[in-house]
């Protein structure tokens, strides 16, 4: 099956969906998107059900081929990306054709990226997911990240009269160097003195280099331990923060281990796991101390927004594509990449 041929990989671009759930008890992770916001409005903008697997890329972009004409959108953190080396808008669904080349500058805001194709990426699943995880060479193509030379596998697309999807401007996310992320103190806050306590949800913290999809480490103020932060091992949700011996935190993400046995002092609350996921190395990270009240209607509140904003794109005045055509235009010893849209409003 034709698809998008991979001709540079980038920092790390994978293949990710919901993620993998109910195998936790045999030890193997959940794995998934890392931004779940990103990814919905992503699946969203090319017409998905919503639980497509898309590319999730991280902080250096690929340089991906189209094989076939297809519909595709960009959501999360801003990479420079291109096609062709034009500069594409980010949030709203974009015709391809067959040979063009999408490619990324550089980081101007946030971390990772998404990248929706309208019918998905049709990798098997492993154990219900597309997801990849890489420790154990699950999901995705071969268990690994994007090689170069890859094939990803997408159906075939009409991009004749497709209708153009835009995200309002006032839903996309403001990614900045400074982030502040909601807690819900436990299960083990009872390891912690007060000053302890005091410390984390009064302080600053730099997230460190060891910031992958298993979990972030920051940098900052020690957290006091009353006696140590060995616990018999338990269950590591998405968003759990532990307090090793260091006193440093460590907030476990989306390939986190199942199990662990630090104290952990509180979890970030799911709705600002996607802005979380956007953090990179060097940004400063605040934790404010939030009920589990608070948390359940932050994410009855997400749930609301994701379906304005389906039913938004579904019933938005669209511009209707009918057909595109790419020129090489010559201008004063230059060559230039052009695109030419004929639309029709509807």
């Amino acid at each position: 099956m034709k698809g998008i041929e991979v001709i540079n990989p980038g920092l790390l671009t994978t293949i990710q969906d919901e993620g993998r759930y109910n195998f936790q008890k045999f030890g193997v992770p959940v794995s998934g998107v890392m931004d779940y916001y990103s990814y919905k409005v992503s699946n969203m903008l090319v017409g998905n059900k919503g639980t497509e697997a898309v590319l999730e890329i991280t902080m250096i972009g690929p340089a991906l081929r189209f094989q076939k004409n297809a519909i595709i959108a960009i959501t999360g953190g801003n990479l420079g990306p291109k096609i062709n080396g034009a500069d594409i808008s980010q949030w709203r669904s974009i015709a391809v054709n067959q040979g063009d080349v999408l490619s990324f500058t550089g980081i101007k805001s946030g971390c990772r990226s998404y990248l929706a194709v309208k019918g998905g990426i049709c990798v098997d699943k492993v154990m219900g997911s597309r997801s990849t995880y890489i420790k154990a060479s699950l999901g995705g193509i071969n268990g690994n990240a994007l090689q170069k030379n890859d094939i990803v596998p997408i159906l075939d697309n009409n991009t004749i009269n497709y209708k153009v999807k835009k995200l309002s401007d006032s839903y996309i996310p403001k990614y900045s160097n400074n982030y502040q992320i909601r807690v819900v103190k436990g299960p083990q806050d009872d390891y912690f003195t007060e000053k302890g306590l005091t410390t984390f949800f009064n302080n600053d913290y730099k997230v460190t280099s060891e910031c992958d999809r298993m979990g972030f480490s920051f940098e900052g103020e020690p957290i006091d331990l009353k006696n140590g932060s060995d616990i018999i091992s338990d269950g590591i949700t998405f968003g759990a923060v532990q307090i090793p011996g260091h006193g440093k935190p460590i907030i476990m993400m989306a390939d986190r281990q199942t199990t662990g046995g630090y104290a952990k002092i509180g979890s970030v609350i799911f709705k600002d796991l996607s802005t979380l996921s956007q953090a990179k190395p060097g940004d400063n990270v605040s934790f404010v101390e939030v009920t589990i009240d608070t948390a359940h209607k932050e994410l009855k509140e997400l749930v609301e927004t994701l379906s304005i904003i389906k039913k938004d794109i579904e019933k938005q005045d669209s511009i209707i594509i009918k057909q595109t055509k790419n020129y090489k235009i010559k201008l004063n010893g230059r060559t230039f990449d052009v695109k030419v849209e004929e639309i029709e409003n509807c």
